[in-house]
């Protein structure tokens, strides 16, 4: 049977040995060099340093001059009354930042996909793209402002409703999770909706076309055709967030704690903090921290799996 000239060209190509192949690309694989060896020298060689975890690590004799103390620090973290309220603390968090913020910036990409003024449209984008490019000190000290007890704009308008504002709303543990997540959604909802952007400009206007003419309106449009062409991209997002469960972002969690909130501000990443810079407990820190990143690995791969069996979509 013959083959035609594209196919038998790709086998060909694969078929040759890996350094024929690298030099015949050689300039894609050199474009590869400087990622890969910031990659090694950023993320792989300080993986070394990971062995204090399982050491009482001293620095005047080395991490391999340190004793061996095996799980002495994991157990250390566990039998502590902390931590489960930490990982409890971890846990809500995300979970509530995920079920929150992951939905809006694909509610925002579909609405804004029907806007047919192409200027409001870009005035739409802009103002919601904007609030990402504010940075998360300037994010916290305006919350901080707006959420004082002594004339706080967000503070008074609350009292005007008859909220309890004797204590500052900032400092009442129950209300933390619910400023994080609104902050969040203010500030990345609108840069998220980028990338479902980008997946609706893909989608064959003739189909949205066709539909017209069976008397599909609006809302059937968005549900058969712009929703299922985001499903692979959502599917990929959604994998990432889970990935990244644990790992709450520190920065803003950090700088909006204070001693009255930390009931549900504390987490892993401002513990570890707390123990590896300020108390200068290197080996407890590290430990904490292994532990951290080995639950955001175990939610990664059932994550993947999961995704793999429902929509055929996966990293692996």
């Amino acid at each position: 049977m013959k083959i035609p000239g594209e196919r038998k060209g790709a086998i060909a190509h694969h078929g040759k040995p890996l350094w024929k192949r690298i030099i015949s690309c050689w300039e894609l694989y050199l474009l590869l060099i400087p990622g890969i060896v910031l990659t090694i020298i950023y993320k792989y060689i300080p993986m070394y340093g990971v062995q204090i975890a399982f050491r009482d690590y001293n620095p005047t004799l080395g991490f391999s001059g340190s004793p061996w103390v095996g799980l002495k620090w994991f157990t250390k973290f566990f039998t502590n009354y902390k931590s489960m309220e930490m990982i409890k603390n971890t846990l809500l968090l995300s979970l509530y930042t995920i079920l929150w913020t992951f939905p809006i910036p694909i509610i925002f990409s579909l609405l804004m996909n029907q806007l047919r003024f192409k200027r409001f449209k870009k005035l739409a984008q802009t103002i919601l793209y904007a609030p990402h490019f504010v940075s998360i000190m300037i994010v916290c000290g305006m919350l901080r402002i707006f959420l004082s007890p002594y004339g706080g704009l967000i503070t008074m308008i609350a009292s005007a409703f008859g909220a309890d504002t004797s204590i500052g709303l900032l400092d009442q543990p129950g209300n933390f999770r619910s400023i994080y997540i609104a902050s969040a959604i203010w500030q990345d909802a609108g840069w998220g909706m980028i990338i479902y952007m980008a997946s609706l400009s893909s989608v064959d206007a003739s189909l949205h076309e066709a539909a017209k003419v069976d008397g599909a309106n609006t809302w059937k449009r968005i549900i058969h055709i712009d929703l299922p062409a985001l499903v692979p991209m959502i599917m990929i997002n959604l994998i990432m967030s889970f990935g990244n469960l644990m790992n709450v972002g520190f920065e803003k969690a950090f700088l909006l704690q204070t001693d009255l909130n930390t009931a549900t501000s504390e987490i892993i990443a401002t513990y570890v903090y707390e123990q590896g810079m300020l108390k200068s407990m290197y080996s407890f820190s590290t430990a904490v921290g292994l532990f951290n990143t080995a639950v955001n690995i175990l939610l990664l791969i059932v994550v993947n799996k999961i995704a793999k069996k429902t929509a055929d979509i996966s990293f692996i």
